[in-house]
């Protein structure tokens, strides 16, 4: 009897295996779960857009553990900006139902705002640090302002995204701005460990000969058109891949012991089309970044040159929440610690979080850390949550969960 169980398991298997296979080679597009959340278009414009979502028929949403959890209806006065780096797409922040950023501070009251950097073209290679940080992110914090009817707003940004939020409050020192959340954030490019430290150190020896070639190299990178230092779709993407080195050898493997496993199958198809459809990444930030970022250690020093306007990072008012991720290659803790110490807040934090890079914002431990940290530190700070010790015990009361119900036979054939 047991003998025939298991020939009878490994046969259902078997043939779970062979169609979620046929479908994985044949219909791929069946099985990717990104961009699935409802949003409105707030503003397009010719390169940047930026959406609104809401969740306006959802009663509840579905977390990374399998419970579910009610949308809160009561609004927090603050709405939450949301600013991805280039050479992404905006799934960035929408990957899949269950783990959605966007959803996921939908759901927790937050009138959830995304900048969408649109997909740059060999037109727009010139872009640099002014034109995204200071110009383009202005225009979107107007444009939520105007939707929203609130002056005041909150900033996440993850990577390049928490810099231009950096960036774009060092310049204008808004104080309605009233909260910036930065996520893997480079900000001490001379110290620590990290490809990108290892790179900036190269590129700034100390001694009188590197500085000479250090020196004569920005020389010759300013005088280079930013369109020949863009970064074609595949080199994007190949960066991207390179912070997780072991995890983009093995997820094949990984699929081929899995294929019965359709949640699985969706959820590598998912992370796959996003990892391999990556974005252009404009020559001119690339060109801003090792000239006056990199080459001089501006952001260190809390002062950076943005265009002809200067970026007082040290003058920032903002209360500050600063997450890294424990196993981030590219942007270790030591490096994105420094902001807390060049921000001229007093309310400010830094919070190390499991995952690598990408792992940290968008992992399934993403939820359970930096999005429920993040949650309850602007909720406090957003004119609704409860504020001290009590904080976090209401709010986690006030967002009961229920496990998924168990599926009916016949369900979901």
């Amino acid at each position: 009897m047991s003998r025939r169980v298991g020939l009878s398991e490994l046969n259902r298997r078997l043939a779970k295996s062979a169609a979620n296979g046929a479908e994985w080679l044949f219909r791929r597009d069946t099985l990717i779960q990104s961009g699935r959340t409802w949003f409105e278009l707030v503003h397009d414009g010719d390169l940047m857009a930026v959406r609104y979502y809401g969740l306006p028929e959802e009663e509840e949403i579905e977390l990374v553990d399998g419970s579910y959890m009610p949308v809160q209806r009561k609004q927090h006065a603050v709405p939450l900006v949301l600013v991805p780096p280039l050479g992404v797409s905006t799934e960035t922040f929408d990957l899949m139902p269950q783990r959605s950023l966007v959803r996921y501070m939908a759901a927790n009251g937050f009138r959830s705002y995304l900048v969408d950097w649109g997909r740059p073209k060999k037109e727009h290679a010139h872009l640099n640090l002014k034109d995204y940080a200071c110009t383009m992110l202005g225009t979107a914090l107007e444009k939520v302002r105007e939707h929203s009817g609130s002056k005041d707003i909150s900033l996440m940004g993850w990577c390049m995204g928490g810099l231009f939020c950096l960036l774009h409050q060092g310049q204008a020192l808004d104080p309605t701005i009233r909260n910036i959340v930065t996520v893997a954030s480079p900000i001490d490019l001379e110290s620590g460990r990290g490809v990108i430290a290892g790179v900036a150190g190269a590129a700034n020896g100390l001694n009188g000969a590197a500085q000479l070639v250090s020196n004569y190299t920005n020389l010759r990178l300013q005088a280079l058109d930013p369109s020949r230092l863009a970064l074609p779709p595949w080199a994007t993407t190949l960066v991207f891949k390179l912070t997780d080195p072991v995890g983009s050898v093995t997820t094949y493997w990984d699929l081929m012991t899995r294929l019965s496993d359709r949640d699985f199958v969706k959820s590598y198809s998912t992370t796959s089309d996003y990892l391999n459809n990556m974005l252009l990444y404009p020559g001119g930030v690339i060109k801003d970044m090792a000239v006056k970022v990199v080459g001089d250690n501006q952001l260190a020093k809390g002062r950076v040159e943005v265009g002809d306007q200067v970026a007082y990072l040290d003058r920032i008012q903002s209360s500050l929440l600063s997450f890294a991720g424990e196993t981030d290659i590219l942007v270790p803790a030591e490096i994105a610690e420094k902001i807390v110490h060049i921000v001229a807040t007093k309310d400010k934090d830094f919070r190390v979080a499991p995952g690598g890079h990408m792992g940290v914002i968008i992992g399934s431990k993403a939820q359970d850390a930096v999005w429920a940290e993040s949650v309850e530190w602007l909720a406090a700070r957003s004119g609704k949550a409860p504020v001290g010790k009590a904080g976090k015990a209401a709010a986690r009361k006030a967002r009961p969960r229920r496990k998924k119900p168990a599926k009916r036979a016949g369900a979901g054939k």
